[in-house]
């Protein structure tokens, strides 16, 4: 088939993409032409193994997969398991490691005390009241109504000016409350009923996803560069950057990107976890992960590990990873949406489509949403 016969076109490989179209080959039974612009499946889920180690990493940062909802949850157990991992996050400031996200152990070690959980909220409304904010207007005056400015100062500030590439008061209060707060030693990073890494990693997932021979998957393919070979009839979903499709007419909006330092360290386990977040404003990177942790179930070579640091950085418009949900880009974003409703047979969906975070989870619910909700009733 040539381009221009597809009555389905995807735009994406990643997890919005590639569960569209496995759900328009093997429900519907029609052809797909996938287009992806990297040289692999997977978007920024992709894993694979380092050949001198045999540790298996993700290509662009951590992904544990956790989900409360059945229906994804089933849905992702037909193209893999999971192993056992439970995500623990620790973060280092000035040279002792704590737990993330603050729990009571965390409280209790930076203030060198042992408070019980009932007497964490008299012990931080002393904290709190200190600074006086009575009305919140952006994310460090909330961090601070809620925990006091001591464990704002040590363990969110320096994280989070790295993390945004801004000063937190020029981020919306609502992006903290993405972070948990905990007044016991539960040290899970997720609340979600089941999580874990694919046992057999993530890019074994999107092979599975994707083996109907309905899916014609081109790989290094600009959407952009092919639009005019396709049909103006074709029901495309589209999972590239939302300026983008319209050529920025609006402005650019701004996303944040983020840089790897891969080594090798002589040490069979170098941290003793998978991601530990550096809190101090003079570490130059967020956190460094540790790959080999997240496969408890496999067994790895003894004299010699993987580590990865994570810069964050603005991006330059060629790896777009979290939208950043300000008062200007918000605006951006509401004149866009209303331009997609002036476009036909076309779903403008995913992180990048909908300029929303989302977990894969969300992702994957959202992609069978658009499926059962408004591609299959009015299939043909």
């Amino acid at each position: 088939m040539t381009f221009s016969e597809y009555k389905y076109v995807i735009v994406g490989a990643g997890f919005l993409g590639a569960t569209v179209a496995e759900r328009i080959a093997n429900d519907l039974g029609e052809p797909i032409l996938l287009l992806e612009k990297r040289n692999h499946i997977g978007g920024n889920c992709y894993s694979e193994i380092d050949s001198e180690t045999g540790i298996e990493y993700h290509t662009y940062g951590t992904h544990i997969f956790h989900c409360s909802d059945l229906l994804t949850w089933e849905y992702i157990n037909r193209f893999t398991t999971f192993n056992s991992y439970y995500h623990q996050v620790l973060t280092t400031f000035k040279d002792k490691v704590y737990q993330m996200p603050i729990n009571l152990e965390t409280i209790n070690s930076y203030y060198n005390l042992n408070l019980k959980p009932w007497q964490v909220d008299e012990f931080l409304k002393k904290e709190i009241e200190k600074a006086n904010i009575t009305s919140p207007k952006n994310f460090e005056e909330k961090a601070i109504s809620l925990i006091g400015a001591p464990l704002y100062e040590a363990f969110i500030k320096g994280y989070t000016l790295k993390q945004w590439q801004k000063n937190p008061n020029e981020i919306p209060a609502e992006i903290l409350m993405r972070l948990p707060f905990r007044k016991n030693y539960n040290e899970s990073y997720y609340n979600d009923n089941w999580q874990g890494i694919p046992k057999d990693g993530y890019t074994s997932i999107f092979v599975k996803m994707l083996k109907n021979p309905l899916i014609n998957l081109q790989l290094n393919t600009d959407f952009f560069e092919i639009k005019n070979q396709l049909s103006t009839q074709s029901i495309i979903v589209y999972s590239g950057p939302l300026d983008r499709y319209f050529n920025y007419c609006y402005g650019k909006l701004d996303w944040r990107t983020l840089k790897f330092e891969f080594e090798y360290q002589p040490y069979e386990d170098f941290q003793g976890t998978s991601v530990m977040n550096y809190a101090d404003i003079d570490i130059p990177y967020t956190r460094i992960h540790e790959p080999r942790h997240l496969h408890p179930d496999r067994k790895y070579s003894l004299d010699k590990t993987i580590t990865i640091k994570e810069y964050s950085l603005m991006d330059d418009r060629t790896n777009p990873y979290y939208p950043i949900n300000d008062k200007k880009n918000n605006s951006l974003l509401k004149k866009y949406e209303e331009r997609t409703h002036n476009e036909k047979n076309i779903f403008f969906a995913g992180r990048l489509g909908g300029y929303k975070y989302l977990d894969m989870h969300q992702t994957i619910a959202a992609a069978l949403e658009l499926f059962n909700n408004k591609i299959k009733p009015y299939a043909k």
